[in-house]
This record gives structure tokens, sequence and C-alpha cells, in this order.
């Protein structure tokens, strides 16, 4: 049964016991990302990610990870575009030193100059990590080229210039606007002793409350066709197709989630089928569908070589053409939304999983999660579902399409192709 509460500084605990499991899983998830950054603060919420692993007022960076290191447990962190997740998974019996360990970094880490330094070079190659990856590659150039000016359209690591002007009081100050009491929830799953974790966070999470509020996400995308293209001295030419998604918890998420098993979600997918398995196309060739708080993206990915991509190409185009005029049969709609249930209920068999959602549902959808709900929305597709999508997200007017590789010579094709 999942509980939630409110500590009297405004940061709100949720919780649920799992009395099968012997692992207890936290994350304070705070309600900042890269949607909420300027061009100038562009990648503070990962660099704060990083920093605060680099020593606190009472830990060192190596006593952090020999500590944890001592009990067998796991402690990390990621950035998306609209959070940042701290977490600890350890055994049942070490929940008070994963609940101090994250409250000690996450409130009371020092930003030591010279730490910031060498850290700020650490970004600076996982950027430039990330730019010798096409695939990635094309995947940020999409969705850029989706969102326009838009917030969602900035890098969750930020560029190479904005990580590096950072000083020590930029980047606090950044923290100290969105670090409040109110836009951090403590996600805890696994084994424990109910009474013992309200006590345990109570004591670790007895931080000061402060005014501010993080205000109302503005998520849109301006609409309209667009291209880009990277030229990079590559083997293959990596495609990514962007069109409008829809928003978490709205009507259209479960039906697309549907569709995108449809077109290039599985294996059984018609893409993989078509692509990889009877043409000999593409190694790698897939669809996902991804929601945000106002909006979502569905994407369309696949590496071939160099000869190919206009065939390519053509082939994810024709499919796109082809669900939309004729939608999906009966037999996939059923195969896909056991493949939705199987997938989800496999995937959620870990304190870590159960974490991951309270504290992202609360957090971000502003509601409790149930897993109840969460499978009759998928049992609940039906045709009419997906076929009320399908002018939505599958409007090529609204496609946005980029190709990273060696694209020069073949731009012009390309872009003919694309229309």
């Amino acid at each position: 049964m999942i509980q939630q509460k409110i500590l009297p500084n405004g940061i709100r605990l949720i919780y649920e016991q799992m009395e099968h499991v012997r692992s207890f899983s936290m994350g304070v998830w705070v309600d900042t990302g890269s949607v909420r950054e300027t061009k100038e603060t562009a990648g503070a919420s990962h660099l704060i990610e990083h920093m605060v692993f680099k020593g606190t007022q009472r830990r060192s960076a190596e006593q952090i990870a020999v500590e944890m290191d001592a009990v067998g447990g796991n402690l990390n962190a990621f950035t998306s575009k609209e959070c940042t997740c701290f977490y600890a998974k350890v055994l049942d019996e070490h929940m008070a030193l994963a609940a101090d360990i994250l409250s000690d970094i996450v409130f009371h880490s020092v930003f030591d100059p010279a730490e910031l330094k060498k850290e700020q070079g650490v970004v600076v190659e996982e950027i430039l990590m990330n730019e010798d990856n096409p695939e990635d590659v094309s995947a940020e150039a999409s969705n850029m080229a989706f969102f326009g000016s838009e917030p969602l359209a900035g890098p969750i690591l930020g560029t190479k210039e904005s990580v590096r002007a950072f000083t020590r009081e930029t980047l606090l100050a950044y923290k100290n606007e969105h670090y409040l009491p109110r836009n951090i929830v403590v996600a805890c799953a696994g084994h424990f002793d109910e009474q013992a974790l309200i006590e345990t966070v109570a004591r670790f999470f007895d931080i000061p409350a402060r005014d501010g509020c993080a205000g109302q996400l503005d998520e849109s995308f301006p609409g309209g066709r667009r291209t880009a293209f990277v030229e990079k001295d590559v083997e293959q030419v990596h495609l990514c197709i962007t069109l409008p998604g829809f928003a978490r918890d709205s009507d259209g998420q479960f039906p697309l989630a549907v569709l995108s098993n449809v077109i290039g979600g599985s294996m059984s997918s018609r893409l993989f089928q078509t692509i990889r398995e009877r043409l000999g196309l593409a190694y790698s060739v897939y669809s996902f569908p991804t929601s945000f708080t106002t909006t979502g993206t569905f994407t369309l990915y696949a590496g071939t070589g160099e000869k190919q991509a206009g065939e390519v190409l053509g082939r994810m185009m024709d499919e796109i053409a082809s669900v939309r005029k004729n939608g999906v049969t009966k037999e996939e709609l059923e195969r896909c939304r056991e493949q939705l249930k199987g997938n989800y209920l496999l995937g959620m068999e870990s304190s870590g999983s159960h974490m991951n959602v309270l504290g992202k549902t609360l957090l971000l959808q502003k509601r409790e999660y149930n897993e109840a709900e969460m499978i009759r929305r998928i049992e609940c597709v039906t045709m009419e579902d997906v076929e009320r999508i399908l002018p939505v997200c599958l409007e090529w007017e609204n496609a946005c399409v980029a190709l990273a590789g060696r694209v020069g010579k073949q731009k012009k094709a390309l872009l003919e192709r694309i229309g």
C-alpha cells in the first residue's frame, strides 16, 4: 500500500512496503532539469548532479563512495529534461545510511572550486563523447529541430561554453533557486518498518523551509516540418524522425505506446520486420514515445549504410503513411497491448522500479502512482483510440528529420524525398 506524508518544511514523502524483498530503495527527486534553464544556465542541473558527489561538509568524495561500497549498496543520480534524481539501493538494515548519505550530498555539498573546475572538464568530455556518437547526435538534432526555441530543445548536458562558464557562485545560485523543500519528493520502496522510515526521513531531511516555487512549465512545439543535416565522418547514416506525441497522463499517451510497438517498438514490429529482417538494410531500427508534462514526441530511428540511407528513409516514411491511412490490425493491437503490459510488469519486479514510479509520478504528475490504473489504461486501448491519434502523431507536416553521417552528397536527394 502506498502512503504519503508531508514534512513540516514541505518535502513530500511517498513510500511503498514490499515484504517479499530484502532491498530498500530511496530517491530524492527535485523539480528541476534542462527545461528550467536559460542559455546562460544551460547544463546547470546536470553539473549540480555531478558536483554533489564531490564532497560534503562531513564526507569527502572518497568517503561517500567507501561508505556505500562497504554495505554493498548502489548510489547514483540522473538528470532529465524535467527533473533530477539522486538515489540509493541498499539492504533493508542500511536504510538509515542511505537516508544519511542522500540528504548529505543533496543539501550539504561544499562545491569546492577546485573540484568544480575538474568536474567541468569531466562534463565537457561527456559532451564530446556524445558528439562522437552519431546516434545521439541525430536524436539531439531531431529534438532541437522539433522544439525550436522552446525549453525542451535544450540539451540536458548544456554546451561546452555554458558548462565552462559556471563559477561556484553561479552554480550555487541556481541550486538555491530550485532546490526548495516544496520542490522535492523523497520516494522509498522495499522492505522497511514504516515508523522507522518516517522517523529516519524526518531526522535526515530536516532542513529549513524556504519561499519560492518552480512555477508551471510552458512546454510546446512550434509545428512545421524541418530537416537537420549533421556531417560526420562515420560508416553509417543515422536517421531520426520526430513527430508529435502526447503529454504525460493525457488520453493519447497509452494509444501511442501501443502504436509505437506496432510501428517499431519491438522485434515483431513493422519497421524491424521490414527494414532489418526482410530487407537487411539496418541492424538497429526502432521507435519510441516520450511524454513530458504538457506535450510529447514520437520518434523513429534507424542506422544504415551511406548508400542505403535514401531507401531506409523512404521505407520509414512509407510506413508512417500506410499506418496513418490504414491503421493497425486487430491482431497487432491485441499483441502489442499484451506486450506492453508484460514488459511493464516484468520491469516492476524490484524496489528500485517502484521507487522510480512513485517519485516521478508524484513530482511531475502531482498525484499518487496506481499500478492497477496503469494496467487498466493499457488493457483498455481500443482500435478507435489508436485511429483517433493517427492524424496527430503521424502528421508528416509536423515531422522533423535529422540525418547524421556522410550526408553532404545526398542532401539534395534526401530533401526531395522528405518533401
